[in-house]
């Protein structure tokens, strides 16, 4: 079996004439034992034969399994292995990879990073949950756990660790998934924010309600999408490092939409009021992050809404100077603090996620299934790859599932007597 150990103190052989072994010139100097000749294993040295032999029997083993890991592979740090071996190799969309660099670099480096692979244990982690449950939401928490477990089960997998400290230990509380559950609005609410909205944003309510649009879809959307009765949804608004970008819809998942006659004629209506307006934007394919954003194909489109300007629509600026706003006047969200005289402009407004744009798009679920349309046909009309998902989502929204049938197999029977 490969390996063997090699006594650095004395020569192998032993002299001729006295019959013994002879020091060497690291006599006294050096660790004595080394461990060497394990294929694919870095020698390691020991002060004891004992020592030496248990851990070449063992290493021989795991080598022989292939699950051998050498601790000293973990004493790279955590940052160092995420920048320079982790990070390198994750392929995701470019909005993606900003989100998950967002909350790494920002709520998992600043705490582990500079400690080594393997000394991140229980209490390291104990501490990490509680630390970062007190600077952030719930959300944003859980999302830097999932990726903190992701980023050691990596090293895991690399053999740079025995085991995923992040697995299987009962006295860490990781931060929880926050329940998200879909709310729709009334036809009232909807009604008075879309009232409280500039006139040539008001359009965008109707394209969420009535087609179940994304925010960045509603303003990526432009007249010439429509094709008879139905819309065809081919692409979307895409911030990313702060620029504006056209892109494909989430996951890349084109479709069509039935569109009634009734938000048609409000597309007319924005337009005979609002020009559309043709907008160039460089095009951001999900599968190509880091393409300078020179380099990337031109798109001209002719919006149905832009700003005042002209221009693209951004979502971080419209949300806070025009959808806030809007949900303020209605009475959804609080207003902004009163700012007293001479005090900085500080103000900012209450987080309200649940009140975010795509509440119109659950709006548009809600009515749907109420009307009795099939998930299926939900499913498809909302870009959703998987009927379950949809059903999952919205299942809510149907506290009469089941009535019909019900009523149906009463009927059959009154019917046979």
């Amino acid at each position: 079996m490969a390996g063997y150990i090699e006594d650095r103190w004395l020569k192998k052989r032993p002299n001729k004439e006295t019959g013994k072994r002879e020091r060497t010139a690291l006599w006294g100097k050096c660790t004595r034992y080394r461990v060497k000749g394990i294929p694919g294993v870095r020698d390691r040295s020991f002060e004891t034969v004992v020592d030496a032999k248990a851990w070449l029997a063992e290493t021989q083993t795991d080598s022989r399994r292939g699950d051998f890991v050498d601790p000293r592979d973990g004493e790279i740090t955590v940052r160092e292995y995420v920048e320079k071996h982790w990070w390198p190799a994750q392929i995701h969309p470019a909005q993606t990879l900003e989100s998950m660099e967002y909350r790494i670099w920002g709520q998992v480096l600043p705490h582990l990073g500079d400690l080594a692979l393997r000394d991140v244990g229980v209490a390291e982690l104990r501490k990490w949950t509680a630390d970062v449950q007190r600077e952030v939401g719930s959300g944003t928490a859980y999302t830097a756990w999932v990726y903190l477990k992701a980023i050691m089960q990596a090293a895991v997998e690399d053999k740079r660790l025995f085991r995923n400290s992040c697995k299987g230990n009962s006295t860490i509380k990781p931060p929880k998934k926050p329940e998200r559950r879909a709310r729709s609005w009334t036809q009232s609410r909807v009604g008075a924010v879309r009232a409280e909205l500039a006139d040539r944003y008001q359009i965008t309510v109707d394209l969420g309600v009535g087609c179940g649009l994304r925010q960045g879809e509603a303003f990526g959307f432009s007249p010439d999408d429509v094709r008879g009765d139905f819309v065809h949804i081919e692409r979307q608004i895409l911030r990313y490092k702060s620029r504006l970008y056209f892109g494909p819809p989430k996951g890349g998942r084109e479709r069509d939409v039935q569109v009634t006659k009734a938000l048609g004629k409000r597309v007319l209506v924005h337009q005979e009021q609002f020009e559309t307006i043709e907008v160039t934007l460089p095009w951001l394919d999900p599968e190509e992050p880091d393409v300078p954003r020179d380099e990337r194909r031109k798109v001209t489109v002719p919006l149905l809404v832009t700003t005042t300007r002209g221009g693209a629509v951004n979502r971080a600026t419209w949300n806070t100077k025009s959808w806030k706003p809007a949900l303020a006047e209605a009475g959804v969200i609080p207003p902004l603090p009163k700012q007293e005289k001479g005090e900085k402009a500080t103000r900012v407004w209450e987080p309200s996620r649940e009140h975010g744009f795509h509440v119109l798009r659950h709006t548009y679920a809600s009515v749907m299934l109420e009307a009795g349309e099939s998930i299926v046909s939900l499913a498809k009309w909302l870009g959703h790859s998987d009927p379950a998902f949809t059903l999952r989502t919205y299942t809510h929204f149907m506290p009469e599932a089941g009535a019909r049938g019900l009523a149906a197999i009463e009927a059959w029977f009154a019917d046979i007597g």
